[in-house]
């Protein structure tokens, strides 16, 4: 019992989406059927990606990359720009989840060789900020991206021109609280990083490509998956233990959750009643209490207005902790690094958060007015 209760405590959206699916099983009873409900290539996709991704972090690709940025900082203020500016534009292409892994405990590093403790809350928690925010911009930048873009088969310059305007005024905000920070000369001892091995680097970055090809639909998932999955396998298998399996648990038991609510007209009639015409707010609202990718999953079985959805599902990563899962990392990270100041992370944390969730839910709000 106490295993079950730590897991639970542990992977608490997968449990509790496993609940949901439980449940409704008992109002529609398992059968054929349920295999429609499932997204199989966004799951394909998901699995890629994280496969990918886990072979260029292993090699360094990232850290390297990092180094190489950081040697130009010289003041402080410059330092926690390129800090904030790492997690905003890598989360674009390696989700925010891997921006936050890989940057924050490299910025803990970093601020800790240069004396700098005092800054480590608010860098990091505008890296999380940073991190949610940029990776809005792509399908690929997080899961729910990828999962509405799927799903709604959005046209692939159509969601950019969609999430361009919101991810311009989220850098303009960043730059600007990055600009409140002190700021004072900065002498870093050169980074030693070793280069990534050529070889590796090669085949993850054509894998890549691959998987990019089946976001923009050039390729069919099932293609993708064979190709992706037998690289890895020759090049590294030991990747596939770095998979997140427990988000791709989570997405099919939503998916089997909301198949089985469809199929109950009085309750599909109500949450579609509750959601039309407010998916924006719905979305950011929800956010806050099972975060922005369960959000997503829920309330896209229930209205055809994707591009409010979106808004309301990236605008609400901001917010409370959960909001996004991604900021636990920062949170844990943090944890690790420094054993006090957990409660004075969070008060910057929803501060920052705060004002950012206000700004960008007013100019969702006009962007989707304006049409």
């Amino acid at each position: 019992m106490k295993r079950v209760l730590n897991f639970a405590k542990k992977e608490a959206v997968l449990s509790a989406s496993a609940l949901l699916a439980v449940i409704s099983a008992f109002f529609v009873p398992p059968s054929a059927g349920y295999i429609d409900y499932l997204d199989f290539r966004v799951l394909s996709l998901l699995f890629c990606l994280m496969l990918v991704v886990a072979g260029m972090r292993g090699i360094g690709v990232f850290h390297y990359l990092a180094g190489t940025l950081l040697k130009k900082a010289k003041s402080t203020r410059l330092l926690s720009l390129l800090l904030v500016a790492l997690c905003f534009f890598s989360s674009m292409l390696i989700t925010n989840d891997v921006a936050l892994i890989t940057f924050v405990p490299f910025a803990v590093m970093i601020l800790s060789m240069a004396d700098l403790k005092e800054m480590m809350i608010p860098v990091i928690v505008l890296q999380t900020i940073a991190a949610n925010l940029g990776s809005m911009m792509t399908p690929i930048g997080n899961p729910q991206n990828l999962y509405l873009y799927s799903s709604f088969s959005v046209p692939f310059g159509q969601f950019i021109l969609w999430m361009l305007p919101l991810t311009v005024i989220s850098l303009v905000m960043l730059f600007i609280a990055v600009f409140t920070l002190k700021n004072k000369a900065l002498d870093i001892a050169p980074q030693n990083s070793d280069k990534p091995d050529g070889k590796k680097l090669a085949v993850y970055l054509a894998l890549f490509i691959v998987c990019l090809l089946c976001v923009l639909r050039v390729i069919e998932f099932p293609v993708m998956l064979v190709i992706v999955a037998a690289a890895v396998a020759v090049v590294d298998w030991k990747l596939f233990k770095n998979v997140d399996y427990g988000l791709l648990l989570t997405f099919v038991c939503f998916f089997l959750f909301i198949g089985n609510m469809q199929h109950i007209p009085a309750v599909s009639e109500l949450i579609r009643k509750l959601v039309t015409g407010r998916e924006l707010l719905t979305g950011a609202v929800l956010s806050q209490v099972i975060s922005n990718v369960p959000a997503a999953i829920l309330l896209s079985g229930f209205t055809d207005m994707v591009r409010p959805l979106l808004y309301g599902v990236n605008i609400g990563g901001l917010g409370t902790l959960i909001a996004s899962l991604a900021s636990v990392i920062s949170f844990r990270c943090y944890g690790a690094a420094e054993t006090g100041g957990k409660g004075k992370f969070m008060k910057v944390f929803t501060c920052w958060n705060l004002i950012f969730l206000a700004v960008l839910l007013v100019a969702g709000l006009l962007l989707c007015s304006l049409g």
